[in-house]
């Protein structure tokens, strides 16, 4: 028996998922019972061979699901252009040794909210395909997770894929509504806060040089989308997916969240893959999004460090 939080994280890594999960397996806090691999920032093959690899790199025994190869309804652009084509950064590591489990994520996001039942963290860093296909299959699932936190959205369509949405909501729109509508409450650490929460370059290079296993593997995985940071957007790296975790590890890090009703957007020309958050609540809807509006910044650094210096389990 463990008093730890069991959490099932749902990812497409990707460089920032990769950082996220490194700060999730330093957790003692948390038990991570698996990861649930979904297409997004690049294809299935890659997400699902660099979750394996992150986990020989971290030294931790985290069992892999692959999940879905594509959105539920429409082709949808991945992000090989940011984090190289293999979503870590191009640098031909060694595959890694072990192999995927034989469950599809769907399925065992639904296994693990069983015998996890009402103790379970869900934190999905993706397009949100692999838990709405789960609750097509169980809408009872959302009665069973103690806590869903999404990476996801920009909370005044001010997006990073279109002018108006965030990649992963834009990525799979019909399955981030299935699971908006589904859950009674999700905390949610959207684009926006993450522009807010910038790392400045310079100081994540000092933490890169830790010397820890971790820590080179990420230094070389992330240079390249770094340099595309900074060629892009300056003096500060944002690191989504890490911002997401910081949330879900310690919630009591926020010191700003606002509930509000929030809707996706599914067909408009200009907005498909928007987060329309109703902020004066005009609607009548319930508060059912808990948006994180600003995280202790020293607090969410220090996991990043401490992350990237653990030493493998």
């Amino acid at each position: 028996m463990t008093d730890r939080i069991p959490l099932l994280i749902d990812t497409d890594p990707g460089v920032d998922d990769a950082l996220a999960l490194l700060m999730a397996f330093n957790d003692t806090r948390h038990e991570v019972v698996g990861l649930t691999i979904a297409a997004g920032n690049v294809g299935l093959k890659h997400t699902v061979a660099n979750a394996l690899k992150l986990c020989e790199v971290a030294g931790v025994d985290v069992p892999v699901f692959a999940g879905t190869a594509a959105p539920l309804l429409h082709p949808s652009p991945d992000a090989g252009y940011v984090h190289g084509q293999d979503g870590f950064g191009d640098v031909g590591y060694e595959p890694a040794k072990r192999q995927v489990e034989a469950e599809h994520a769907a399925l065992a996001i639904l296994r693990l909210s069983h015998e996890h039942a009402g103790k379970l963290l869900l934190v999905a860093l993706g397009p949100l395909t692999n838990v709405a296909l789960a609750l097509k299959l169980d809408p009872t699932l959302p009665q069973r997770i103690a806590r869903l936190v999404v990476m996801g959205g920009a909370v005044t369509c001010q997006g990073n894929i279109t002018p108006a949405a965030e990649f992963n909501i834009y990525f799979d729109p019909e399955a981030a509504h299935i699971v908006f509508e589904a859950f009674e409450h999700i905390d949610l650490a959207d684009w926006e806060a993450v522009v807010a929460h910038g790392l400045h370059h310079d100081r994540v290079i000092e933490w890169l040089k830790a010397g820890s296993t971790r820590g080179q593997f990420y230094e070389r995985i992330s240079e390249k989308t770094r340099l595309w940071s900074i060629d892009r957007r300056g003096d500060h790296w944002h690191a989504a997916d890490a911002l997401a975790m910081a949330f879900a590890l310690e919630p009591d890090g926020a010191l700003d969240v606002q509930a509000r009703p929030l809707s996706i957007e599914l067909e408009g020309t200009h907005s498909r893959g928007a987060t329309i958050v109703d902020w004066r609540r005009q609607e009548g809807r319930e508060d059912r999004v808990a948006i994180l509006m600003k995280y202790d910044h020293e607090r969410f650094e220090r996991l990043i460090r401490d992350a990237l210096a653990a030493s493998p389990a």
